[in-house]
């Protein structure tokens, strides 16, 4: 039976047909020349220290509905960058998360932090787009693509100077992103065909990922004893977003989680 990642997939494909038909892909490619360089997002999260958050700004999911009514970008984002967030990560995918290219821009403007764009990326057109609308780094769902898919679109990524950060859930996958070469790799808690959330899911992965490469926890992250835990493991970074967006200050909130008041 088709899966809820099926039907986001197929979506994607619909819509990224669409965008090259309004602005086709070379016109896309033809603004690179004008965009600010990308900053590290890759060295945000691997500097020695604590584990690293990355600070997620969505407006809602499939799972939770609408998260934070008429949130704006960057009254969140500024505060997520005074809480000590190392990076931010943007949900830009319309139907499911109320997300935008230009929730993108607004995030990068308004803080210094590299920023990830988060999305069902299924085409080199989406690749381009996130660099044209200033994103630091790509998200890669390992469980979207099929190995040729998987490894250009990482190449393309590296060669627009962003940083892939390669996500997957079944533990089966993970032999196909280790064969990427990736270095910055998440691990979705949260079962996307299923969206049950186990945070104890990473952990019991963790030992089969190099040390030289970044581990990034996703999902089901709420409070401070969740990250100690996985701290505690050896998890270098998080994302998190839902629990932040959810509570009355996000900003207060992740401060809270990295145990900083």
């Amino acid at each position: 039976m088709p899966t809820i990642l099926d039907a986001i997939v197929a979506r994607k494909r619909l819509e990224v047909a669409a965008a090259r038909v309004r602005q086709p892909l070379e016109v896309l490619e033809s603004r690179l020349a004008d965009v600010p360089s990308p900053r590290d997002f890759f060295a945000a999260l691997a500097a020695p220290g604590p584990i690293k958050l990355i600070a997620e700004f969505k407006r809602k999911s499939p799972s939770a509905g609408v998260i934070r009514p008429g949130a704006g970008v960057v009254e969140v984002v500024q505060g997520y960058a005074r809480a000590g967030a190392a990076a931010l990560s943007v949900l830009t995918d319309g139907e499911g998360f109320g997300g935008s290219l230009a929730d993108l821009e607004e995030a990068r403007a308004a803080v210094p932090l590299p920023v990830l764009r988060k999305e069902f990326i299924v085409d080199l057109y989406q690749v381009v787009e996130a660099r044209v609308h200033g994103a630091d780094a790509v998200l890669l769902i390992a469980e979207c693509l099929d190995d040729c898919h998987l490894r250009s679109l990482y190449a393309a990524i590296l060669d627009l100077g962003m940083t892939p950060l390669v996500e997957l859930h079944d533990a089966e996958q993970l032999p196909r992103v280790l064969a990427l070469g990736a270095t910055l790799i998440g691990v979705n808690n949260r079962d996307l065909r299923t969206m049950k959330t186990d945070i104890d899911h990473v952990l019991r992965l963790k030992d089969r990922v190099p040390e030289e490469c970044v581990l990034v926890a996703e999902s089901g992250i709420r409070s401070r004893a969740d990250v100690e835990r996985l701290e505690a493991a050896g998890i270098g970074a998080m994302l998190v977003g839902e629990s932040l967006l959810a509570s009355p200050d996000p900003g207060v909130a992740a401060g809270r989680l990295l145990g900083r008041g």
